[in-house]
């Protein structure tokens, strides 16, 4: 379940960017961007098909700019995202458009709807099967997750994986 293993095209079509913070402790904390003891970690949805998530330091342009390179194709239709400056810098040459969650959370195909969906299952995932996770290993919790979203329509998954081990 290494990370490309049956995802290697860039995404394309309308990709939504969008950012989520993994542990720390809930009790009484900030919440959301910058709050204390959490990783960042940043996805990549291509409506309808594939994931791609990686786990970061921060949320700078300098940072987005590269895994962008690396996920999203420069020719993708659209790059949709929430109003954070650094995805805008980050873009680059991408038509990018973005939807501001305190107004609204869809403005026609303006929505990062299908990522949120993915972060919720993935954040799900944490509750009910692994309990926990340190972030030491987040990032292999991460690849195996993306893997199994990717392969969901894959009948001879099992095989896959078998081959491959």
């Amino acid at each position: 379940m290494r990370p490309g293993m049956g995802f290697e095209d860039k995404l394309c079509g309308i990709v939504e960017a969008d950012d989520v913070y993994i542990g720390g402790k809930k009790s009484g904390g900030k919440r959301g961007r910058g709050a204390p003891g959490k990783e960042i970690v940043v996805g990549f949805k291509e409506r309808g098909g594939n994931v791609a998530a990686q786990v970061v330091q921060n949320l700078k342009s300098e940072t987005l700019a590269p895994l962008l390179d690396a996920f999203v194709s420069v020719g993708a239709e659209l790059l949709v995202t929430d109003e954070l400056k650094s995805y805008k810098k980050a873009a680059g040459k991408r038509k990018h458009a973005t939807i501001c969650h305190s107004k609204t959370f869809v403005n026609g195909n303006v929505h990062t709807m299908g990522m949120e969906n993915f972060w919720s299952l993935f954040k799900r995932a944490i509750i009910g099967v692994y309990h926990r996770v340190s972030a030491k290993y987040l990032q292999a919790y991460l690849d195996e997750f993306v893997f199994r979203f990717n392969q969901r329509h894959n009948e001879a998954i099992f095989d896959m994986v078998l081959a491959n081990c």
